[in-house]
């Protein structure tokens, strides 16, 4: 083997090498947390240990509001997206949906009723689970990142921009009380709850062991 191939392999060697080591990287990071994704409790924990460590570090620094106020809209926009269903409701709004099987059906020959797809509302029907557009685990991933990108960020002077933090926090509650309120409208208007505790069960009336002559 000439010494121009031993160079060349070892140039075209490295780019694989480095790959390989982040492929291993991510293979552990990914192990660790499917490890711990029975241990719901103990992630949340770690998370607000994480904010409250966050939150001390911007008030003793005094400063990177904007980078604080950028972090609380992300978080805020995650928790709508884990209180909303995987589905949009208003998508499947009743008088749009039997308008347009009425057309397709009317188009194809057949004819249908009057009633169109509802959630149900008795006993003896089938139960549906409540299905989030963000589950929990992928809400808790994406804060947790949010938060440890927010950290980083206030090791680095171009992202304390000087501004009135006071406006900011007045902003922000006022947006996440427009966006709670839209939110909360929504759930009514659908009669729907953002939380699944398993199928219901009901108690059949007690036998009173009387016997009734005919």
């Amino acid at each position: 083997m000439s010494e121009g191939d031993s160079v060349g392999e070892s140039i075209h060697g490295k780019p694989s090498v480095v790959a390989a080591f982040f492929t291993r990287i991510g293979q552990i990071y990914q192990s660790w947390l499917d490890k711990s994704t029975p241990f719901y409790a103990v992630r949340w924990a770690a998370t607000l240990l994480l904010t409250a460590v966050y939150m001390i570090r911007v008030y003793i620094l005094q400063g990177w509001y904007i980078v604080t106020y950028a972090l609380g809209i992300y978080h805020l926009n995650l928790f709508i997206a884990f209180l909303s269903p995987k589905v949009d409701p208003s998508l499947l709004d009743e008088g749009k949906l039997i308008h347009l099987e009425h057309c397709f059906f009317m188009w194809s020959g057949f004819v249908i009723g009057n009633e169109g797809p509802s959630l149900p509302t008795k006993q003896n029907e089938e139960f549906r689970p409540f299905i989030r557009r963000l589950p929990e685990f992928k809400f808790w991933h994406s804060a947790t990142k949010g938060i440890v990108i927010a950290m980083i960020c206030t090791f680095f002077d171009a992202f304390n921009v000087p501004v009135f933090w006071p406006i900011l926090v007045m902003y922000f509650i006022m947006l996440f009380c427009i966006t709670m309120k839209r939110q909360i409208k929504h759930m009514v208007k659908y009669r729907y709850l953002p939380f699944t505790h398993g199928k219901r069960t009901y108690k059949g009336k007690e036998e009173t062991g009387k016997t009734f002559a005919s």
